[in-house]
């Protein structure tokens, strides 16, 4: 009777559903591309080359980090390059996916005949879309403006457009 009263009472606490082996912390995607940007700086657009990392951690919001790094057509010498960490809102609409984002970050510029290297804080806002090609395959395309404070008295604000790939995993 014993016995039979302990089984009873071990089957109530057995159930007969799996618990999950795997789960995700977030999604990630790690791209790079080209980028032709109004430096602010010149009367001319500069080009370059830029690289991010997304990792969305709910539905619509995520985190991303980028560095581009573009070049005057006129002198290899001056060059900006830019480190930017913020946030991201973005929504799902089938293969399409529009987000927004702003971003903190360190502005480093590089004056004509190396003369200087200084770096600036700057602030960033930009809005994109990216597209599914293939289920791990993203293309890019974004706008971003650029402010960087305390550029030589004043401020510098370069816009840039960007046209990249990304692998999602």
């Amino acid at each position: 009777m014993t016995l039979l009263c302990v089984l009873g009472g071990a089957s109530i606490s057995l159930h007969a559903q799996a618990s999950p082996t795997a789960s995700r912390l977030g999604d990630l995607q790690v791209g790079a591309g080209f980028v032709s940007a109004d430096s602010d700086y010149a009367d001319n657009r500069y080009k370059g080359v830029f690289g991010y990392v997304d990792f969305d951690v709910t539905n619509h919001l995520g985190a991303e980090f980028e560095i581009h790094q573009i070049y005057s057509p006129y002198s290899d010498d001056v060059r900006e390059r830019t480190y930017e960490i913020g946030g991201r809102y973005y929504r799902h609409y089938g293969r399409f996916t529009p987000y927004g984002k702003l971003m903190y970050g360190r502005g480093v510029f590089n004056f004509q005949q190396n003369l200087a290297n200084l770096a600036y804080n700057m602030f960033a806002g930009g809005v994109g879309v990216d597209y599914r090609v293939m289920r791990h395959v993203n293309a890019r395309a974004e706008f971003e403006y650029q402010h960087w404070m305390s550029f030589q008295g004043s401020s510098l604000s370069p816009s840039l457009i960007s046209i990249g790939a990304a692998y999602h995993f």
